[in-house]
């Protein structure tokens, strides 16, 4: 199995600018036209893990002064092909947006998130970790980008093995504590206290 990543298709400050799509709209149009008529079956469903979509880092007591930095997964798009006994090439995009909160150290954050490939309900078959460096302008405490990876190659046992037995899932790497934050549903959302 075959990740290969492009780097994030831009950074925007956010209300200040729009965030310019990696591919027009007539593109993205046309090829997922070209994946539908070319394979026989549907695409793996890509979607954020639920419990990693979020990174909240809280110092000391959950409350709004404490947060660092965080980061949201907004969504997850997918397209992919395959013909005959062909693997299945798929590509994801993730838009993610990201926080500077009134205890963050520093202008500039690495995030960490991943993508995994896994046969759908059962077991993780591929998965790995990539990051993203943000570097928040001063007076500046919301960003978003967009993440692309442009290849992944997901094989198949037998030419009628569908797209549908596989899933394409993103999120953060977290702590513990984030991890446990996140599953308790409590959320401090990347732009928590902006005017």
């Amino acid at each position: 199995m075959t990740f290969k990543f492009t780097a994030a298709c831009a950074l925007a400050l956010a209300g200040l600018m729009t965030l310019p799509a990696c591919s027009s709209l007539k593109e993205r149009s046309v090829r997922l036209e070209q994946a539908k008529a070319a394979n026989p079956g549907p695409c793996p469903r890509a979607f954020a893990l639920y419990e990693a979509s979020r990174q909240v880092d809280i110092q000391g007591k959950e409350s709004f002064e404490n947060v660092g930095f965080t980061a949201e997964i907004n969504e997850v798009r997918s397209l992919c092909r395959y013909v005959a006994d062909s693997p299945i090439s798929a590509d994801v995009e993730i838009d993610m947006s990201f926080g500077r909160g009134p205890v963050a150290n520093g202008q500039t954050h690495t995030y960490n998130y991943f993508v995994a490939v896994t046969r759908k309900n059962i077991a993780v078959i591929e998965k790995e970790y990539f990051p993203v460096t943000v570097t928040f302008p001063p007076g500046v405490d919301v960003m978003s980008t967009t993440e692309r990876i442009e290849e992944i190659i997901i094989p198949r046992a037998k030419e009628t093995t569908s797209g549908a037995n596989f899933e394409i899932v993103v999120g953060y790497e977290l702590t513990q504590a984030q991890k446990e934050f996140n599953e308790a549903g409590k959320r401090f959302r990347v732009s928590a206290g902006a005017p």
